[in-house]
């Protein structure tokens, strides 16, 4: 249902994420999750042990891969690690954060990795509000 509702909100009406008799005909021989869908689940996931509360702006995505499909009834974790940071030329009170994530199925294959750039508040700025 994920999948569908996802596919249906954002106009993607391909028939891999939709048709099960037509993916049957195809390489994978069924049904594909939304690889938008992926992506927003991975990046959505690690926002309340990550980022929640620091997140002033989100950057960009880069480097988006997708090495292995995601099929209905798979079960996502994720990983993600702080690659580099900086200060913000513009905003005392805030840094510039890079991450990598990392999503995998069931059976540890790696379905999906980016990379992530937020402007995050600084510790020291959430240490002296009110």
């Amino acid at each position: 249902t994920d999948n569908l509702l996802f596919s249906t909100l954002t106009h993607n009406t391909a028939w891999l994420h939709l048709d099960e008799e037509y993916s049957k005909t195809q390489m994978f021989g069924k049904r594909l999750v939304n690889s938008n869908f992926t992506l927003s689940l991975v990046a959505g996931v690690g926002v309340t042990e990550m980022t929640l509360g620091t997140t002033i702006a989100n950057l960009g995505y880069t480097d988006v891969k997708f090495p292995k499909p995601v099929f209905f009834g798979d079960t996502i974790y994720t990983e993600t690690e702080v690659l580099s940071k900086r200060e913000s030329k513009s905003r005392a009170d805030a840094g510039i954060v890079e991450f990598e994530i990392r999503g995998f199925n069931q059976r540890d294959e790696l379905v999906i990795s980016l990379r992530r750039t937020g402007l995050m508040i600084k510790r020291s700025s959430l240490d002296q509000a009110p």
